[in-house]
Protein backbone atom coordinates (compact mmCIF):
# COMPACT_ATOMS: atom_id res chain seq x y z
CA UNK A 1 0.00 0.00 0.00
CA UNK A 2 1.40 3.60 -1.16
CA UNK A 3 2.06 6.19 1.21
CA UNK A 4 -1.25 7.93 -0.67
CA UNK A 5 -3.11 4.64 0.30
CA UNK A 6 -2.16 4.46 4.20
CA UNK A 7 -2.84 8.28 4.66
CA UNK A 8 -6.63 7.61 3.05
CA UNK A 9 -7.45 4.58 3.32
CA UNK A 10 -10.86 5.83 5.18
CA UNK A 11 -10.79 8.12 1.54
CA UNK A 12 -14.76 9.19 0.92
CA UNK A 13 -16.09 6.73 -1.81
CA UNK A 14 -16.93 7.93 -4.53
CA UNK A 15 -16.71 4.93 -7.41
CA UNK A 16 -20.04 2.70 -7.11
CA UNK A 17 -20.63 -0.65 -9.57
CA UNK A 18 -20.52 0.78 -12.21
CA UNK A 19 -17.63 3.74 -11.94
CA UNK A 20 -18.83 7.21 -10.48
CA UNK A 21 -22.64 8.21 -11.01
CA UNK A 22 -24.69 11.16 -10.06
CA UNK A 23 -26.60 14.08 -11.65
CA UNK A 24 -24.43 16.21 -14.18
CA UNK A 25 -23.24 19.50 -12.53
CA UNK A 26 -23.58 18.06 -8.94
CA UNK A 27 -21.11 16.65 -6.98
CA UNK A 28 -19.64 14.22 -8.17
CA UNK A 29 -20.10 15.54 -11.20
CA UNK A 30 -19.86 18.66 -10.56
CA UNK A 31 -16.77 20.55 -12.42
CA UNK A 32 -13.95 21.09 -9.89
CA UNK A 33 -14.65 16.91 -8.63
CA UNK A 34 -14.64 15.64 -12.51
CA UNK A 35 -11.43 17.97 -13.21
CA UNK A 36 -9.52 16.31 -10.37
CA UNK A 37 -10.55 12.86 -11.19
CA UNK A 38 -9.12 13.24 -14.09
CA UNK A 39 -5.76 14.36 -12.09
CA UNK A 40 -6.25 11.69 -9.86
CA UNK A 41 -6.44 8.87 -12.30
CA UNK A 42 -3.27 10.04 -13.97
CA UNK A 43 -1.41 9.85 -10.51
CA UNK A 44 -2.91 6.41 -9.94
CA UNK A 45 -0.13 5.34 -12.94
CA UNK A 46 2.60 3.50 -11.90
CA UNK A 47 5.99 5.68 -11.46
CA UNK A 48 6.92 4.43 -14.50
CA UNK A 49 4.71 5.52 -17.05
CA UNK A 50 5.64 9.04 -18.44
CA UNK A 51 4.43 10.68 -21.15
CA UNK A 52 0.83 8.82 -20.66
CA UNK A 53 -2.31 8.42 -23.18
CA UNK A 54 -5.99 8.85 -22.41
CA UNK A 55 -8.01 7.97 -24.71
CA UNK A 56 -11.89 9.49 -23.71
CA UNK A 57 -15.47 8.18 -25.50
CA UNK A 58 -18.65 9.42 -24.28
CA UNK A 59 -22.65 8.97 -25.00
CA UNK A 60 -25.33 11.75 -26.41
CA UNK A 61 -26.22 13.21 -23.52
CA UNK A 62 -25.88 17.00 -23.19
CA UNK A 63 -23.20 17.26 -20.47
CA UNK A 64 -20.91 14.80 -22.03
CA UNK A 65 -18.91 17.39 -23.93
CA UNK A 66 -17.90 19.79 -20.98
CA UNK A 67 -17.59 16.91 -18.60
CA UNK A 68 -15.00 15.34 -21.56
CA UNK A 69 -13.23 18.69 -21.42
CA UNK A 70 -12.67 18.78 -17.39
CA UNK A 71 -11.47 15.68 -16.85
CA UNK A 72 -8.82 16.17 -19.93
CA UNK A 73 -7.68 19.52 -18.62
CA UNK A 74 -6.99 17.83 -15.03
CA UNK A 75 -5.35 14.58 -16.87
CA UNK A 76 -3.12 17.13 -19.00
CA UNK A 77 -2.35 19.16 -16.26
CA UNK A 78 -0.46 15.84 -14.88
CA UNK A 79 1.23 15.22 -18.07
CA UNK A 80 -1.36 13.53 -20.16
CA UNK A 81 -2.11 13.78 -24.19
CA UNK A 82 -5.99 13.15 -24.18
CA UNK A 83 -7.23 12.08 -26.97
CA UNK A 84 -11.14 12.08 -27.79
CA UNK A 85 -13.09 9.07 -29.84
CA UNK A 86 -16.80 11.27 -29.80
CA UNK A 87 -19.99 9.48 -29.27
CA UNK A 88 -18.87 5.82 -29.31
CA UNK A 89 -19.95 2.53 -27.44
CA UNK A 90 -18.34 1.89 -24.04
CA UNK A 91 -16.96 -1.38 -25.14
CA UNK A 92 -15.39 0.91 -28.13
CA UNK A 93 -13.38 2.74 -25.74
CA UNK A 94 -12.08 -0.49 -23.82
CA UNK A 95 -11.21 -2.29 -27.44
CA UNK A 96 -9.31 1.12 -28.38
CA UNK A 97 -7.65 1.55 -25.40
CA UNK A 98 -5.92 -1.88 -25.66
CA UNK A 99 -5.25 -1.57 -29.57
CA UNK A 100 -4.23 1.23 -29.85
CA UNK A 101 -1.60 1.03 -26.57
CA UNK A 102 -3.26 4.02 -24.62
CA UNK A 103 -2.92 3.76 -20.94
CA UNK A 104 -6.23 4.85 -19.73
CA UNK A 105 -9.79 4.30 -21.31
CA UNK A 106 -12.58 6.87 -20.09
CA UNK A 107 -15.75 6.67 -20.82
CA UNK A 108 -18.44 9.41 -20.17
CA UNK A 109 -22.06 7.97 -19.86
CA UNK A 110 -24.96 7.22 -17.10
CA UNK A 111 -25.45 3.64 -19.21
CA UNK A 112 -29.49 3.28 -18.83
CA UNK A 113 -30.16 6.46 -17.15
CA UNK A 114 -31.90 9.32 -18.14
CA UNK A 115 -30.19 12.20 -19.40
CA UNK A 116 -29.76 14.52 -16.62
CA UNK A 117 -27.32 11.64 -14.82
CA UNK A 118 -23.83 10.85 -16.25
CA UNK A 119 -21.15 8.79 -15.21
CA UNK A 120 -17.50 8.38 -15.65
CA UNK A 121 -15.80 4.63 -15.98
CA UNK A 122 -12.16 4.32 -16.28
CA UNK A 123 -10.58 0.97 -18.17
CA UNK A 124 -6.75 0.19 -17.46
CA UNK A 125 -4.11 0.05 -20.77
CA UNK A 126 -5.58 -3.40 -21.04
CA UNK A 127 -9.32 -2.40 -21.62
CA UNK A 128 -10.32 -3.80 -18.03
CA UNK A 129 -12.72 -2.25 -15.94
CA UNK A 130 -10.60 -0.56 -12.75
CA UNK A 131 -10.80 -2.98 -10.11
CA UNK A 132 -12.22 -2.21 -6.58
CA UNK A 133 -8.28 -2.12 -5.39
CA UNK A 134 -6.99 1.01 -7.98
CA UNK A 135 -10.80 2.68 -7.22
CA UNK A 136 -9.59 3.05 -3.94
CA UNK A 137 -6.46 3.96 -4.80
CA UNK A 138 -7.76 6.69 -6.85
CA UNK A 139 -10.01 7.91 -3.88
CA UNK A 140 -7.18 8.13 -1.57
CA UNK A 141 -5.50 10.60 -4.11
CA UNK A 142 -8.22 12.58 -4.87
CA UNK A 143 -8.85 13.27 -0.68
CA UNK A 144 -5.30 14.08 -0.26
CA UNK A 145 -4.99 17.30 0.23
CA UNK A 146 -1.38 17.74 -0.42
CA UNK A 147 -1.62 18.52 -3.85
CA UNK A 148 -3.65 20.90 -6.68
CA UNK A 149 -5.24 20.64 -9.32
CA UNK A 150 -4.47 22.80 -12.81
CA UNK A 151 -6.17 26.16 -13.10
CA UNK A 152 -7.47 27.64 -16.27
CA UNK A 153 -9.84 27.13 -18.50
CA UNK A 154 -11.13 23.45 -20.27
CA UNK A 155 -11.69 23.00 -23.35
CA UNK A 156 -13.48 20.60 -25.49
CA UNK A 157 -11.35 18.30 -27.15
CA UNK A 158 -11.71 17.35 -31.52
CA UNK A 159 -12.52 14.34 -32.15
CA UNK A 160 -9.14 12.80 -33.64
CA UNK A 161 -9.21 8.68 -32.89
CA UNK A 162 -11.87 6.90 -35.45
CA UNK A 163 -13.93 4.14 -34.62
CA UNK A 164 -12.91 2.06 -37.71
CA UNK A 165 -10.79 -0.47 -36.15
CA UNK A 166 -13.64 -1.20 -33.28
CA UNK A 167 -15.93 -1.91 -36.02
CA UNK A 168 -13.56 -4.41 -38.28
CA UNK A 169 -12.77 -6.26 -35.28
CA UNK A 170 -16.42 -7.12 -34.39
CA UNK A 171 -17.14 -8.48 -38.72
CA UNK A 172 -14.41 -11.31 -37.02
CA UNK A 173 -17.13 -12.25 -34.45
CA UNK A 174 -19.46 -13.41 -37.29
CA UNK A 175 -17.34 -14.32 -40.35
CA UNK A 176 -20.16 -17.00 -41.46
CA UNK A 177 -22.63 -13.92 -41.77
CA UNK A 178 -23.81 -15.35 -45.48
CA UNK A 179 -25.62 -18.76 -43.85
CA UNK A 180 -27.57 -16.28 -42.28
CA UNK A 181 -29.66 -15.98 -45.44
CA UNK A 182 -31.68 -13.21 -46.00
CA UNK A 183 -32.55 -11.89 -42.67
CA UNK A 184 -34.56 -8.76 -41.51
CA UNK A 185 -33.55 -7.27 -38.02
CA UNK A 186 -35.02 -4.10 -35.89
CA UNK A 187 -32.61 -2.39 -34.15
CA UNK A 188 -33.14 0.27 -31.22
CA UNK A 189 -30.47 2.34 -30.47
CA UNK A 190 -31.61 3.84 -27.41
CA UNK A 191 -30.42 7.54 -28.77
CA UNK A 192 -27.36 6.77 -27.64
CA UNK A 193 -23.82 5.82 -28.33
CA UNK A 194 -24.16 3.09 -31.11
CA UNK A 195 -26.47 5.23 -33.31
CA UNK A 196 -23.40 6.65 -35.31
CA UNK A 197 -22.23 2.87 -35.27
CA UNK A 198 -24.76 0.26 -35.12
CA UNK A 199 -26.64 0.53 -38.80
CA UNK A 200 -23.02 1.23 -40.38
CA UNK A 201 -22.01 -2.49 -38.53
CA UNK A 202 -25.17 -4.74 -39.39
CA UNK A 203 -25.42 -3.11 -42.95
CA UNK A 204 -21.92 -3.82 -43.64
CA UNK A 205 -22.78 -7.81 -43.20
CA UNK A 206 -25.76 -7.80 -45.53
CA UNK A 207 -28.13 -7.85 -42.85
CA UNK A 208 -31.67 -5.72 -43.82
CA UNK A 209 -32.51 -3.09 -41.11
CA UNK A 210 -35.63 -1.51 -39.26
CA UNK A 211 -33.50 1.31 -37.21
CA UNK A 212 -35.30 2.86 -34.65
CA UNK A 213 -34.60 5.52 -31.21
CA UNK A 214 -31.53 6.94 -33.55
CA UNK A 215 -32.18 10.62 -33.47
CA UNK A 216 -30.41 11.41 -30.56
CA UNK A 217 -30.64 15.73 -29.11
CA UNK A 218 -28.87 15.39 -26.14
CA UNK A 219 -32.18 14.70 -23.54
CA UNK A 220 -33.62 11.49 -25.05
CA UNK A 221 -31.44 9.09 -24.64
CA UNK A 222 -33.04 5.99 -23.15
CA UNK A 223 -36.40 7.65 -23.62
CA UNK A 224 -39.23 4.85 -23.54
CA UNK A 225 -36.57 3.18 -25.83
CA UNK A 226 -33.56 0.65 -25.64
CA UNK A 227 -32.88 -2.20 -23.68
CA UNK A 228 -34.99 -0.85 -20.48
CA UNK A 229 -37.79 -0.29 -22.58
CA UNK A 230 -38.02 -2.81 -25.19
CA UNK A 231 -41.70 -2.27 -25.84
CA UNK A 232 -40.93 -0.04 -28.94
CA UNK A 233 -38.89 -2.83 -30.09
CA UNK A 234 -41.41 -5.40 -29.57
CA UNK A 235 -44.08 -3.73 -31.39
CA UNK A 236 -42.19 -2.35 -34.35
CA UNK A 237 -40.44 -5.82 -34.82
CA UNK A 238 -44.45 -7.56 -35.09
CA UNK A 239 -45.31 -5.04 -37.37
CA UNK A 240 -42.54 -4.46 -39.95
CA UNK A 241 -42.44 -8.45 -39.72
CA UNK A 242 -38.60 -8.70 -38.43
CA UNK A 243 -37.13 -12.15 -37.92
CA UNK A 244 -35.40 -10.55 -34.48
CA UNK A 245 -35.03 -7.42 -32.93
CA UNK A 246 -32.04 -5.88 -30.55
CA UNK A 247 -32.18 -3.03 -28.01
CA UNK A 248 -28.89 -1.49 -26.44
CA UNK A 249 -28.70 0.64 -24.15
CA UNK A 250 -27.02 4.62 -23.72
CA UNK A 251 -23.62 3.22 -23.66
CA UNK A 252 -23.83 0.17 -26.29
CA UNK A 253 -22.59 -2.24 -23.33
CA UNK A 254 -25.74 -4.28 -23.21
CA UNK A 255 -28.14 -5.66 -25.18
CA UNK A 256 -31.40 -7.06 -24.62
CA UNK A 257 -33.19 -9.15 -27.70
CA UNK A 258 -37.06 -9.54 -29.15
CA UNK A 259 -38.18 -12.04 -31.08
CA UNK A 260 -40.57 -12.88 -34.15
CA UNK A 261 -43.30 -13.08 -32.03
CA UNK A 262 -42.46 -9.67 -29.94
CA UNK A 263 -41.16 -11.61 -26.87
CA UNK A 264 -38.86 -10.59 -25.19
CA UNK A 265 -35.52 -12.36 -24.61
CA UNK A 266 -33.41 -11.44 -21.13
CA UNK A 267 -29.59 -12.20 -20.83
CA UNK A 268 -30.39 -15.57 -19.11
CA UNK A 269 -31.43 -16.81 -22.13
CA UNK A 270 -28.54 -15.18 -24.53
CA UNK A 271 -26.00 -17.10 -22.34
CA UNK A 272 -28.00 -20.72 -22.03
CA UNK A 273 -27.78 -20.54 -26.11
CA UNK A 274 -24.05 -18.77 -27.04
CA UNK A 275 -22.98 -21.06 -24.25
CA UNK A 276 -24.28 -24.33 -25.80
CA UNK A 277 -22.29 -23.10 -29.19
CA UNK A 278 -19.45 -22.63 -27.83
CA UNK A 279 -18.99 -25.41 -26.01
CA UNK A 280 -20.38 -27.72 -29.31
CA UNK A 281 -16.93 -25.48 -30.76
CA UNK A 282 -14.99 -26.33 -27.85
CA UNK A 283 -14.80 -23.13 -27.27
CA UNK A 284 -16.05 -22.39 -23.61
CA UNK A 285 -13.14 -22.92 -21.55
CA UNK A 286 -13.48 -25.40 -18.51
CA UNK A 287 -17.02 -25.48 -19.36
CA UNK A 288 -18.22 -22.87 -17.24
CA UNK A 289 -20.22 -19.97 -17.30
CA UNK A 290 -19.77 -16.75 -14.99
CA UNK A 291 -23.27 -15.16 -13.72
CA UNK A 292 -24.74 -13.35 -10.98
CA UNK A 293 -27.04 -13.82 -8.00
CA UNK A 294 -29.64 -12.50 -10.09
CA UNK A 295 -29.71 -15.19 -12.62
CA UNK A 296 -32.45 -17.21 -12.38
CA UNK A 297 -32.03 -20.68 -10.89
CA UNK A 298 -33.66 -21.80 -14.51
CA UNK A 299 -30.05 -21.39 -16.36
CA UNK A 300 -28.34 -23.13 -13.92
CA UNK A 301 -30.21 -26.05 -13.99
CA UNK A 302 -29.81 -26.10 -17.78
CA UNK A 303 -26.22 -25.77 -17.77
CA UNK A 304 -26.03 -28.25 -15.82
CA UNK A 305 -28.02 -30.73 -18.16
CA UNK A 306 -25.13 -29.44 -20.77
CA UNK A 307 -22.35 -30.61 -18.29
CA UNK A 308 -21.94 -26.43 -17.76
CA UNK A 309 -21.27 -25.19 -14.19
CA UNK A 310 -22.61 -21.85 -13.82
CA UNK A 311 -20.52 -19.70 -11.27
CA UNK A 312 -22.19 -16.92 -9.48
CA UNK A 313 -20.97 -13.19 -8.50
CA UNK A 314 -22.50 -10.27 -6.91
CA UNK A 315 -24.29 -8.20 -8.95
CA UNK A 316 -22.30 -5.98 -11.69
CA UNK A 317 -20.19 -6.88 -14.52
CA UNK A 318 -17.03 -5.60 -13.24
CA UNK A 319 -16.80 -8.61 -10.63
CA UNK A 320 -18.00 -10.72 -13.53
CA UNK A 321 -15.36 -9.52 -15.84
CA UNK A 322 -13.22 -10.41 -12.03
CA UNK A 323 -14.39 -13.82 -12.17
CA UNK A 324 -13.71 -14.91 -15.71
CA UNK A 325 -10.12 -13.58 -15.89
CA UNK A 326 -9.55 -15.33 -12.83
CA UNK A 327 -10.69 -18.60 -13.91
CA UNK A 328 -9.97 -17.59 -17.62
CA UNK A 329 -14.01 -18.31 -18.73
CA UNK A 330 -14.75 -17.72 -21.89
CA UNK A 331 -18.52 -16.37 -21.35
CA UNK A 332 -20.11 -14.18 -19.05
CA UNK A 333 -22.70 -11.79 -18.02
CA UNK A 334 -25.97 -10.24 -16.36
CA UNK A 335 -29.73 -11.21 -16.97
CA UNK A 336 -30.23 -7.30 -17.48
CA UNK A 337 -27.85 -8.13 -21.13
CA UNK A 338 -24.45 -7.57 -19.52
CA UNK A 339 -22.54 -10.19 -21.95
CA UNK A 340 -18.88 -10.68 -21.80
CA UNK A 341 -16.97 -13.13 -24.55
CA UNK A 342 -13.47 -12.53 -23.18
CA UNK A 343 -12.35 -14.08 -27.26
CA UNK A 344 -13.12 -10.76 -27.98
CA UNK A 345 -12.92 -8.45 -25.01
CA UNK A 346 -13.61 -8.10 -21.44
CA UNK A 347 -16.13 -5.99 -21.22
CA UNK A 348 -20.06 -6.24 -21.68
CA UNK A 349 -20.74 -5.58 -25.39
CA UNK A 350 -24.30 -5.29 -26.97
CA UNK A 351 -22.91 -5.32 -30.36
CA UNK A 352 -20.47 -8.07 -29.88
CA UNK A 353 -23.39 -10.11 -27.91
CA UNK A 354 -25.81 -9.47 -30.73
CA UNK A 355 -23.58 -11.21 -33.43
CA UNK A 356 -22.71 -13.72 -31.21
CA UNK A 357 -26.73 -14.38 -30.84
CA UNK A 358 -26.94 -13.72 -34.66
CA UNK A 359 -24.29 -16.80 -35.33
CA UNK A 360 -26.22 -18.91 -33.35
CA UNK A 361 -29.13 -18.33 -35.07
CA UNK A 362 -27.23 -18.62 -38.39
CA UNK A 363 -24.92 -22.00 -37.03
CA UNK A 364 -27.75 -24.29 -35.73
CA UNK A 365 -30.51 -23.03 -38.10
CA UNK A 366 -32.76 -22.22 -35.17
CA UNK A 367 -34.90 -19.47 -34.24
CA UNK A 368 -34.37 -16.91 -31.43
CA UNK A 369 -37.76 -18.00 -30.32
CA UNK A 370 -37.00 -21.99 -30.59
CA UNK A 371 -33.37 -21.30 -29.30
CA UNK A 372 -34.89 -18.83 -26.14
CA UNK A 373 -37.40 -21.98 -25.41
CA UNK A 374 -34.27 -24.17 -23.91
CA UNK A 375 -34.44 -21.75 -20.70
CA UNK A 376 -37.27 -22.53 -18.48
CA UNK A 377 -37.54 -19.49 -16.21
CA UNK A 378 -38.39 -20.66 -12.50
CA UNK A 379 -40.84 -18.98 -10.63
CA UNK A 380 -39.09 -15.63 -8.24
CA UNK A 381 -40.63 -14.20 -5.71
CA UNK A 382 -39.22 -11.45 -3.34
CA UNK A 383 -39.95 -10.15 0.07
CA UNK A 384 -38.88 -7.16 1.64
CA UNK A 385 -38.70 -7.12 5.44
CA UNK A 386 -37.58 -4.10 7.98
CA UNK A 387 -34.99 -4.54 10.10
CA UNK A 388 -33.68 -2.42 13.23
CA UNK A 389 -30.48 -3.61 12.43
CA UNK A 390 -28.32 -5.15 9.54
CA UNK A 391 -25.96 -8.56 11.97
CA UNK A 392 -24.66 -11.45 10.51
CA UNK A 393 -28.08 -13.43 10.46
CA UNK A 394 -25.91 -16.90 11.28
CA UNK A 395 -25.90 -15.20 14.78
CA UNK A 396 -29.60 -15.07 15.47
CA UNK A 397 -30.28 -18.40 15.99
CA UNK A 398 -33.80 -19.06 15.35
CA UNK A 399 -33.07 -17.28 11.86
CA UNK A 400 -30.30 -19.65 10.58
CA UNK A 401 -32.31 -22.45 11.35
CA UNK A 402 -35.53 -21.12 9.11
CA UNK A 403 -32.91 -20.20 6.63
CA UNK A 404 -31.60 -23.84 6.59
CA UNK A 405 -34.69 -25.68 6.43
CA UNK A 406 -35.91 -23.43 3.41
CA UNK A 407 -32.85 -24.35 1.99
CA UNK A 408 -33.11 -28.07 2.20
CA UNK A 409 -36.63 -28.19 1.15
CA UNK A 410 -35.49 -26.48 -2.48
CA UNK A 411 -31.91 -27.60 -2.62
CA UNK A 412 -30.79 -29.00 -6.17
CA UNK A 413 -34.82 -28.03 -7.57
CA UNK A 414 -34.30 -23.70 -6.41
CA UNK A 415 -32.69 -21.32 -4.83
CA UNK A 416 -32.48 -18.78 -1.54
CA UNK A 417 -31.07 -15.39 -1.83
CA UNK A 418 -30.82 -13.65 1.41
CA UNK A 419 -29.37 -10.23 1.88
CA UNK A 420 -29.63 -6.16 3.14
CA UNK A 421 -30.17 -3.64 1.19
CA UNK A 422 -27.39 -1.19 0.20
CA UNK A 423 -29.41 1.90 0.92
CA UNK A 424 -32.24 0.89 3.30
CA UNK A 425 -32.76 -1.01 6.50
CA UNK A 426 -34.20 -3.71 4.65
CA UNK A 427 -33.47 -7.49 4.34
CA UNK A 428 -34.38 -8.93 1.18
CA UNK A 429 -35.10 -12.38 1.04
CA UNK A 430 -35.59 -14.12 -2.61
CA UNK A 431 -36.78 -17.40 -3.41
CA UNK A 432 -36.67 -19.39 -6.58
CA UNK A 433 -38.57 -22.69 -7.24
CA UNK A 434 -40.87 -24.64 -9.70
CA UNK A 435 -44.10 -23.86 -7.97
CA UNK A 436 -45.10 -20.63 -6.64
CA UNK A 437 -47.30 -20.60 -3.87
CA UNK A 438 -44.70 -23.06 -2.04
CA UNK A 439 -41.83 -20.79 -2.40
CA UNK A 440 -44.17 -17.52 -1.20
CA UNK A 441 -45.19 -19.69 1.62
CA UNK A 442 -41.38 -20.56 2.68
CA UNK A 443 -40.00 -16.93 2.50
CA UNK A 444 -42.37 -15.22 4.25
CA UNK A 445 -42.05 -18.32 6.75
CA UNK A 446 -37.70 -16.69 6.60
CA UNK A 447 -39.98 -13.27 7.03
CA UNK A 448 -41.75 -14.18 9.96
CA UNK A 449 -38.57 -15.48 11.75
CA UNK A 450 -36.90 -12.11 10.95
CA UNK A 451 -39.46 -10.05 12.03
CA UNK A 452 -39.58 -11.61 15.38
CA UNK A 453 -35.64 -11.17 15.80
CA UNK A 454 -35.05 -8.50 13.91
CA UNK A 455 -38.18 -6.60 13.11
CA UNK A 456 -38.94 -2.92 13.75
Amino acid sequence: MSKTDQKNSGAPRLFGTDGVRGKAGQVPLDRATVRRLGASVVRALPPATSSPRILVGRDTRESGSWIEAELAHGAAGEGATVTSAGVVPTPAVAYLTRSATYDLGIVISASHNPFEDNGIKVFSGKGEKFTEEIERHVEGIMADAGWRVAAGEARELPVTQRVEPYLNHLCTVFPEVASLGPFRLAIDCANGATTPVAPQLFMGLGIELVVIADEPDGHNINLNCGSTHPDLLSKTVVERECDMGVAFDGDGDRAIFVDDSGRIINGDAVLLMCARQLQRERRLTANTVVATVMSNIGLELACRESGIELVRTAVGDKYVMEEMLRRGATLGGEQSGHVIFSDYLYTGDGLCTALNVLRTVAMTGRSLADLAADLTNYPQVLLNVRVREKVDLQTVPDVAAAIKRVEERVDGQGRVLIRYSGTEPLLRVMLEGRDELEIRMWAQEIVDVVEVNLGI
